[in-house]
């Protein structure tokens, strides 16, 4: 007889529901979470499992390949899907939830989540970690530009490359605000110098990688979107479409039909936050800046004069994400006269 597990993770103990092939429970209890804990807990209690689920998680990544490792047949469901099926229950407790996730790979309604492997993961906690002190920066330079006007030694426009050099110049006149100033522009140096060192690091990933090398050669395309892209799909085969990248990244319209009503919405955001940005990023990079005709630029600016530039740039972008799927997939390089 075969059964099916239910894993319900949280940091310190994971909730396990083992069900028979009929849907009566064999077993409910929580072991530590830990690999090791719960792999001798499945062995223990389902060492006919045919299916043993996982939702998406900080430490998915950890116990999927520790369960993998160990010849267990796990699957990560996708979390949202997973969520709205569980929610249907009347009492949310992690004993339901590790039943209910039982239930959905022992009935086959389920969608499976794509798990990152290390490489992909060190890439992307080096993104985020760049993306991170951007945001530190920006905050640091605002705060800057604010303080400087309310001293009134500038008060002119702030914007711009130069400024920080102007602040500086601003703290020989005023004692008082080269004291608040100076920490912060300490600070704002390290940071900067920091970002630098996550940019190197992120640039020597790009040395030698022919597949970074060809998406690189798509307009508009950087070295930190192509490898947003590349830890993001990680492996092009586990798409039948190119066409299907575009909805994975959240880049198409949501719809709703119902009798009489249809509608289209705004693009269902669902996927990569980080990568998706990047597309939208080199999209107007492409509508905006690339002066080189190409027959992908043309049809977007078509697009932008019937329908303005947030869907041109909706719609670039998808097509960037169908195109670097399909350049990754067939080895072949991004094409001027072709791309439409």
């Amino acid at each position: 007889m075969t059964s099916y597990v239910g894993l319900d993770v949280s940091l310190a103990e994971t909730s396990v529901c083992v069900l028979n092939s009929d849907g009566k429970v064999r077993y409910e209890g929580k072991a530590k979470s830990l690999p090791d804990d719960l792999v001798a807990c499945i062995h223990q209690h389902a060492a006919d499992a045919e299916r043993v689920a996982i939702e998406t998680g900080q430490t998915t990544a950890l116990l999927f390949k520790a369960m993998k490792t160990a010849g267990i047949p796990v699957v990560c469901l996708e979390t949202r899907h997973a969520h709205k099926v569980l929610s249907a229950r009347r009492n949310k407790t992690d004993r339901n939830d590790a039943r209910g996730l039982a239930d959905l790979v022992r009935v086959g309604w389920y969608r499976e989540a794509w798990v990152r492997g290390a490489s992909a993961h060190a890439i992307r906690s080096l993104l985020l970690a760049r993306r991170m002190l951007l945001v530190t920066r920006r905050t640091l330079e605002n705060t800057l530009r604010g303080a400087v006007k309310r001293f009134g030694l500038i008060i002119t426009k702030t914007a711009g490359g130069t400024f920080t050099r102007r602040a500086v110049a601003a703290m020989e006149l005023d004692p008082a605000y080269a004291a608040f100033a100076q920490p912060i522009l300490a600070v704002l140096e390290t940071v900067a110098a920091q970002i630098r060192v996550y940019e190197r690091q992120l640039q020597s990933v790009v040395r030698g990688n022919a597949t970074i090398a060809r998406l690189m050669t798509v307009p508009g395309i950087g070295y930190l979107s192509a490898l947003a892209f590349y830890s993001t799909i990680e492996d092009p085969a586990r798409f039948k479409r190119s066409d299907d990248v575009g909805p994975y990244l959240g880049l198409t319209p949501r719809t709703h039909q119902s009798g009489e009503v249809d509608w289209s919405g705004r693009i269902t955001k669902t996927g990569d936050n980080m990568t998706r940005a990047y597309l939208f990023e080199a999209a107007n990079v492409i509508l905006t800046r690339v002066t080189k005709p190409t027959p992908l630029r043309a049809w977007g600016l078509r697009l932008k004069e019937r329908s303005g530039m947030k869907k041109a740039q909706v719609a670039v972008a998808r097509k960037l994400a169908v195109m670097m799927h399909a350049i990754w997939s067939d080895g072949t390089e991004f094409e001027w006269r072709a791309a439409a």
